[in-house]
């Protein structure tokens, strides 16, 4: 932004003003402007990796810099007795009074996500069942599924969405190509449908980790943090959080596991849609996209038929049904009952003279 570059350039140059005009090293003026300017720099440089650093935890380095301050000041002040013209006393008052704020900093900022309104809620609800957190990626907003899964009840407790998934997706919806820009717009208007959901809890989560450069890695962190399941369906991220120790909640295997269960024997109505690969097969689907592959049916081209199914793959990409095509008069006597070996007329013995 223009006024945040102004703002960092009066800063600068305020720095280099009073450095010149007050003069804190005994040298001259444009040594001291040099100075300014150094100090400056450093001043705006870690300016701009704070900003990278999520709220709560600057308020947690802050908190826990704050309260090591007060407890090396209570130290220092319960060593009244020993004498403070020691060289090693004087020493050790020092060492307690640098080190003490140091550890609360690092350790405030490190767990600062223990301040997110979420936790802190959770610390003053009377005990109860624990939360249940459902955290989205990127490819499952993309993909729209699971708005449908939501909508009918089936997904309970809370829907996370972190800032960086919908910063990524602000920038897939900005991109150049149109198939990018398509998928990035999709995905923000499944956000919006899931928080107009009576029945969804939806949380945007602001927990961030600057230490981690990529998205699925920073998904496994927050996961640990809150803890949840990662709702995906990115199979590269679901074998990376399980190898991590995270429940992942993969859309595909559920799309799998809804599929409509067939034995071989049984007998089901197919489009015949194209022909298949071997010869004299003819491929048809049903309507959750598994494909039916059916022997002797390349004549039965787009038409209805019947077939029996003669065997089942699963794979990792869904399931597969083969079937093979029957003559509509031989369809009866496919499924009829084998004739039990009572009901055959048996011989009579002959009687003997």
């Amino acid at each position: 932004m223009a006024w945040f570059a102004l703002a960092r350039v009066l800063f600068v140059a305020s720095v280099a003003y009073a450095s010149a005009l007050l003069r804190p090293l005994p040298v001259g003026a444009p040594f001291n402007v040099v100075f300014g300017l150094v100090l400056a720099a450093l001043v705006v440089l870690f300016e701009s990796r704070l900003r990278e650093t999520s709220v709560t935890h600057l308020l947690g380095a802050l908190i826990g810099c704050t309260v090591g301050l007060f407890i090396a000041r209570a130290i220092g002040a319960g060593l009244f007795w020993a004498d403070s013209g020691n060289r090693r006393v004087e020493f050790l008052h020092s060492f307690i009074l640098i080190v003490l704020p140091y550890l609360g900093l690092v350790l405030g900022g490190k767990h600062g996500e223990w301040l997110e309104p979420a936790r802190l809620i959770g610390l003053f609800r009377a005990a109860g069942p624990q939360r249940r957190y459902k955290i989205l990626d990127t490819s499952v907003i993309i993909d729209g599924r699971v708005a449908d899964v939501c909508e009918t009840g089936f997904v309970d407790g809370t829907l996370v969405i972190p800032q960086f998934v919908l910063k990524e997706l602000q920038l897939v919806a900005d991109s150049a190509d149109s198939l990018k820009r398509n998928r990035g717009r999709r995905g923000l208007d499944i956000l919006q449908k899931i928080q107009k959901m009576s029945g969804a809890e939806v949380m945007i989560s602001d927990l961030d980790f600057p230490e981690v450069r990529e998205v699925d890695l920073k998904l496994i962190e927050l996961a640990r943090a809150l803890p949840g399941k990662i709702v995906t369906n990115d199979f590269n991220l679901n074998k990376v959080a399980q190898l991590r120790g995270v429940e992942v909640l993969n859309v595909n295997e559920l799309a799998n596991a809804l599929k409509p269960v067939v034995l071989p024997g049984e007998i089901m109505k197919v489009f015949i849609l194209k022909e298949g690969k071997e010869y004299n097969q003819g491929v048809a689907y049903l309507d959750d996209g598994t494909m039916v592959v059916v022997d002797n049916a390349r004549k039965m081209i787009s038409r209805t038929i019947d077939i029996v199914v003669t065997s089942v793959l699963q794979t990792t990409a869904g399931k597969m049904i083969f079937g093979r095509y029957i003559e509509a008069g031989a369809a009866a006597q496919a499924v009829a009952p084998p004739a039990v070996e009572r009901d055959r007329p048996r011989p009579v013995p002959a009687q003997s003279s």
